[in-house]
């Protein structure tokens, strides 16, 4: 088991519904990381921004932009996350990959569609939540809206870093940064958030605000709003366990269980 884990957010300035020049680009923010690594965070579609031209920059369950995560990963010998449009069947996902070093992957679709933004009538909802086990972390990955819904995301002693990839408009930043803070306090737990910047082709500003907070609701890393930025980052496991000793609250936890 690993007890620490460094984690790299890269925040960036996406560009709209390119494929090609966002793997370019973020193929250049990676390799700016110049020291060992054992995780590093994508924001939400960062292959297109949060485009609804699903049917014309979707890729397959084993497409390019899965082939560049595989490949990131092995090279650099780190797990990666990013989600990307995915057509599976018949029916188009928001859909996140996990990436180990060897290339394997583990995958979590979007559960809460933004309804605001029209993503339920483009993409199909997920069904299932995904702990990912790695280097003796237990890691649940989430998806931008899904942060607005504590009950999806509750803790049920069953991970130790929960993580948020994002598209959040400039406009509500503060209720990005708040509710980050209150999942790690909630939940006892680290949460990493990455978020985009620049204006997408919707005139959408986005603010960044990516940041790494631990179980005290504490910053432990912060990207500066709206700059492009590779910032890592170490937690321990150690100090979370130390943490959740001197302070049970989980054992007062209510029980409950999600109708679908």
């Amino acid at each position: 088991m690993k007890k620490k884990l460094t984690i790299s957010t890269v925040q960036a300035d996406l560009i709209w519904e390119n494929i090609n020049s966002n793997l370019i680009r973020f193929e250049a923010l990676i390799n700016s990381i110049d020291q060992p690594t054992d995780i590093i965070i994508l924001p939400e579609m960062f292959t297109t921004g949060f485009t609804m031209k699903q049917q014309e920059y979707a890729e397959s369950t084993e497409g390019k932009t899965l082939e560049w995560l595989k490949k990131t990963a092995i090279d650099r010998n780190t797990a990666i996350i990013g989600s990307f449009i995915c057509k599976d069947k018949e029916q188009f996902y928001n859909r996140l990959y996990f990436v180990h070093p060897d290339g394997q992957y583990e995958t979590y679709d979007k559960r809460h569609l933004f309804r605001m933004g029209e993503e339920h009538l483009h993409y199909g909802q997920g069904e299932k939540r995904v702990i990912v086990e790695y280097k003796g972390w237990r890691i649940c990955p989430l998806i931008c809206y899904d942060l607005r819904f504590p009950v999806w995301s509750r803790n049920k002693d069953d991970y130790d870093l929960l993580l948020y990839i994002a598209n959040w408009p400039e406009s509500r930043r503060d209720v990005w940064k708040t509710l980050l803070a209150a999942r790690a306090i909630e939940n006892q737990c680290y949460v990493a958030g990455v978020n985009r910047v620049g204006k997408d082709g919707m005139g959408l500003k986005y603010s960044g605000d990516s940041r790494v907070i631990d179980a005290r609701g504490e910053t432990v890393s912060q990207s500066r709003m709206s700059e492009e930025s590779v910032i890592s980052v170490e937690i321990s496991l150690d100090e979370l366990m130390d943490f959740r000793d001197i302070f049970p609250v989980f054992k007062d936890a209510d029980k409950f269980s999600i109708e679908f």
